[in-house]
């Protein structure tokens, strides 16, 4: 199995910033996208930022210019830097990668993270 642990959300003013994390874990032979999505409370889950293995990176147009994706394939990490942080960014965010493990291919899920941005 692949185990994706998310961390770094919080409570945060607006303006301010933080940096969220996401470890992949498993028989991973190889990951080829990682990415973060986000959900608000009632609304559906959205693409914030992806980073595939050779590099290229898209961003939802209302994260552009303040968040960052980057990610640390020796630690099979993905990082999200958030700056300039906006109530309208209040949400779940989810890890999300896919990949070839040791059975075949995968696309798994992190539990979650919720990023509360305050007014």
């Amino acid at each position: 199995q692949v185990h994706l642990v998310e961390s770094g959300g919080g409570l945060v003013q607006a303006g301010g910033s933080l940096r969220l994390s996401c470890v992949v874990s498993g028989s991973i032979l190889r990951i080829t996208s990682m990415g973060w999505y986000r959900q608000a409370p009632g609304k559906q889950r959205e693409l914030a930022a992806t980073i595939i293995s050779g590099g290229d990176i898209t961003y939802a147009d209302s994260v552009k210019g303040r968040f960052t994706i980057s990610r640390d394939n020796a630690k099979n990490t993905v990082y999200l830097q958030m700056y300039s942080l906006k109530p309208e960014d209040t949400a779940v965010y989810y890890c999300h990668a896919a990949g070839f493990a040791s059975w075949g291919t995968f696309g798994s899920w992190g539990q979650g993270t919720q990023v509360t941005v305050s007014s």
